[in-house]
């Protein structure tokens, strides 16, 4: 069992950057993968960014790639997302989810994650 808290959020305007946190409980944090999700108003849920539970395996979507960085502090039970030249278009609710399966079997796939945190807003500003 893993229990996921997102803070960080926040507003800014286009071009600044945000660092987002979530912090997990459970001693077996190190052995989940662990992503962040995001969801636009209006619109579905869509994959932002994955850390495998060892390794330094990352994946990325596209429209954040080169932009944001995931990576993870096991002795923290943390997992951050560092969002650089933040554009409109990445206003959200972020969320970071966490998995067990194996990391690339439906790594964008939000039904694949088991635990979610409760989101936290980022509004970017034109």
């Amino acid at each position: 069992q893993v229990q996921l808290v997102e803070s960080g959020g926040g507003l800014v305007q286009a071009g600044g950057s945000l660092r987002l946190s979530c912090a997990a409980s459970g001693r077996t944090f190190s052995t989940y993968h662990l992503a962040w999700f995001r969801q636009a108003p209006g619109k579905g849920s869509d994959f932002v960014a994955a850390h495998a539970s060892g390794g330094g395996i990352t994946y990325y979507s596209d429209s954040v790639k080169g932009r944001f960085t995931i990576s993870r502090d096991n002795a923290k039970n943390t997992v951050y997302l560092q969002m650089n030249s933040l554009k409109p278009e990445d206003t959200a609710v972020y969320c970071c989810a966490a998995k067990d399966t194996a990391f690339y079997s439906g790594v964008t796939d939000r039904g694949r994650y088991a635990y979610w945190g409760q989101g936290t807003q980022v509004t970017v500003s034109s």
